[in-house]
């Protein structure tokens, strides 16, 4: 796999998997179940969203436990990215080997289509994880490599040293939504461009705080609220204009609208589904386009949010 377009994706974002067995962080087993999370599933399929983001972290190997469970299920031809913790007791290209292979166990393939390093917690050299990615290719564990929350200086770095095998870096995963923009300011999404590496957004609805459903009288909980509360009727504004937007074309939701601003920027986001309705929603975010006018309104109701 030379490229993005090689992968033949038939949908235009994917769904990313952290709160699939996430309790810290998003209440699993409280407000969604594993029913849930199936439903979501089978949705995103019936709807063209084949590729699922998962990592060995997300509810330490549940996640990738359940996706593995639903292929099975329904016997799903899917597109399937995961990713590697670099813990510090985690030291040799061996180390990343061995945990592709319980990945894998977990999710019961024989390879998957994108393996990227989750962090770049370096306590080895940037080289002996690329050489590690390198070599997951070379036997074939995984057709394509990626990295997630790497800078543009790291991702250059990355990208060089896989060029020395002869494999491209295919993706960097980082947040990015009309919250959290700075790939967009400080280069990366740019050089992204330039090098031929697919920006993959994750947390593109930041973290639900775009999706209307939360304001300054319903607020989130856990860590999204210590990130989001203190702002949200800041941004009832800026979903209020997203809104009004969405009506502009077809009745589309504020959430569809804040999606498919990551999708015009050129990036290909991963929201999350935690139920058949957020899947349902995420796909009627494909397919058309906002205005170049409607994209400059939207930035400038984005900006300041967090500096006012």
């Amino acid at each position: 796999m030379k490229t993005w377009n090689d992968m033949n994706l038939p949908c235009q974002l994917g769904i990313g998997t952290w709160a699939w067995g996430d309790k810290q962080v998003w209440g699993y087993g409280k407000g969604y179940s594993d029913y849930d999370l199936k439903e979501a599933f089978e949705l995103s399929i019936s709807s063209g969203i084949t590729f699922f983001d998962t990592a060995e972290m997300y509810g330490y190997g549940k996640s990738e436990s359940l996706i593995g469970r639903f292929i099975r299920e329904q016997k799903a031809a899917v597109i399937i990215a995961t990713k590697f913790m670099p813990v510090p007791w985690r030291l040799r290209q061996h180390d990343l080997i061995r945990a592709l292979e319980h990945s894998l166990e977990r999710l019961g393939l024989k390879s998957v289509d994108l393996y990227q390093i989750h962090w770049p917690l370096h306590l080895r050299s940037l080289n002996t994880w690329m050489d590690g990615l390198a070599e997951a290719v070379e036997r074939g564990l995984t057709r394509a490599v990626g990295v997630s929350n790497y800078n543009v200086d790291q991702m250059k770095r990355a990208y060089d040293r896989l060029a020395i095998h002869g494999i491209p870096l295919l993706s960097n995963q980082v947040e990015f939504s009309l919250l959290h923009r700075s790939p967009e300011t400080n280069g990366l999404l740019k050089t992204c461009n330039e090098l031929g590496i697919k920006l993959i957004a994750y947390s593109p609805l930041a973290m639900g705080a775009l999706t209307g459903k939360y304001t300054s009288t319903h607020k989130l909980t856990r860590y999204r609220g210590i990130r989001f509360n203190r702002y949200l009727s800041r941004i009832e504004d800026l979903t209020n204009l997203l809104r009004e937007i969405g009506q502009g074309h077809g009745g589309k939701s504020l959430s569809q609208v804040a999606l498919n601003w990551t999708i015009c920027k050129g990036t290909f986001p991963i929201p999350g589904a935690k139920n058949a309705n957020q899947a349902k929603e995420n796909a009627g975010a494909q397919g058309w386009n906002l205005t170049n006018d409607e994209i400059t309104a939207i930035e400038l109701a984005a900006e300041g949010i967090f500096g006012r």
